[in-house]
């Protein structure tokens, strides 16, 4: 899901998106409000980056700059990235088609030029013989270097399909991060969890889901500003990407300012242990005032804990693992509970 901000949000955002779409020329349609709610709501720096740099040099934001805009940074990378595949890989088939259509035609003379030459010697005749020699031997090099462009054009296009598979891999791979905060996005979470419960375990080992909340969030945008809000997720997010050593282990923003930690092959303390450190790491975040550098708040997160039971799906799962988050919260807040 690319939009998961609370109605209180998104009703923000459209108010500051509609005051940046009426000083521009574009027109008011969904592709238009996208590209700014995306802009106002600091949903994607690399847009945000673009919109800026186009207004310092006073450039206005017209539908020819609202549609190149969309395309380059809003409209899915996969759809973007097939249509480019499919116009390379049309290309590259069809200059490997041609080259084995001249190679085959080379190849055709040849087999006549050595059919000449049998005859040739079938009949003994010596003045027959030897310019059909000849005409083998200049075939004979002709063929060769058609081979060898063949080759070569095959070996150049195998270069090419393996750029195209990386872009491949890079895009999807960028599709399910958050551009906020650098970590999965809820796509990448659901992918995830599916993986996790599809594997079996290892002896002594479980699968575990943690689910993790940002304490008073609400009451940090309604004080400090949306814009503080953003580099607190963005804090948070970094806090989990870091605090990740296994390989086999994921962050994700689940949605607004609830994230999870993806856990194969560890045990439920092993997990508890971790969402202890996310949330000590997590108080160490100081909103602080921009003139005096006062500490004005700390922040601080709840989390739930969980392990795979046999049958679960991934519904029943993160119901239990919220019930734990909903547990911390009851609770106080700051601090980790788990379900077993």
């Amino acid at each position: 899901m690319r939009y998961s901000e609370s109605k209180d949000r998104s009703a923000e955002l459209l108010r500051l998106a509609l005051g940046q779409m009426g000083k521009h020329e574009a027109a008011f349609n969904p592709i238009s409000f996208t590209l700014w709610y995306e802009y106002v709501g600091g949903i994607n720096p690399a847009l945000t980056a673009a919109i800026d740099e186009s207004l310092k040099e006073g450039k206005g934001i017209d539908d020819p700059a609202v549609i190149a805009l969309y395309k380059k940074y809003i409209a899915p990378a996969d759809e973007a990235l097939m249509a480019h595949i499919s116009g390379e890989m049309e290309r590259l088939l069809a200059s490997v088609a041609q080259s084995a259509s001249h190679t085959g035609s080379k190849a055709g003379n040849f087999g006549d030029q050595l059919n000449g030459l049998n005859r040739a010697l079938a009949s003994r005749d010596v003045e027959q013989l030897k310019p059909r020699l000849t005409e083998v031997m200049a075939g004979t090099a002709e063929m060769k270097s058609s081979v060898e462009a063949l080759q070569q054009k095959v070996s150049i296009s195998q270069e090419e399909i393996s750029k195209l598979r990386s872009d491949l891999d890079r895009a999807t791979s960028e599709a399910l991060l958050c551009p906020m905060t650098g970590i999965l996005n809820r796509r990448g979470f659901e992918k995830k969890i599916e993986s996790l419960l599809s594997q079996e375990t290892a002896d002594g080992n479980s699968h575990c889901l943690v689910m993790l909340d940002i304490d008073h969030f609400k009451r940090v945008n309604d004080t400090h500003g949306h814009l503080m809000g953003d580099r607190v997720l963005q804090a948070v997010g970094e806090i989990l990407r870091t605090s990740v050593k296994n390989d086999n282990h994921s962050a994700a923003r689940y949605g607004g300012e609830e994230f999870a930690l993806l856990l194969p092959q560890t045990s439920l303390d092993q997990s508890i242990e971790l969402a202890e450190v996310v949330r000590n790491r997590t108080k160490a975040i100081k909103i602080r005032d921009r003139t005096t550098q006062e500490v004005l708040s700390t922040v601080t997160i709840s989390g739930g804990v969980t392990a795979v039971k046999p049958n679960d799906d991934a519904a029943s799962l993160i119901s239990r693992a919220d019930e734990a988050l909903y547990a911390a919260k009851n609770g106080g807040r700051d601090r980790v509970v788990s379900h077993a």
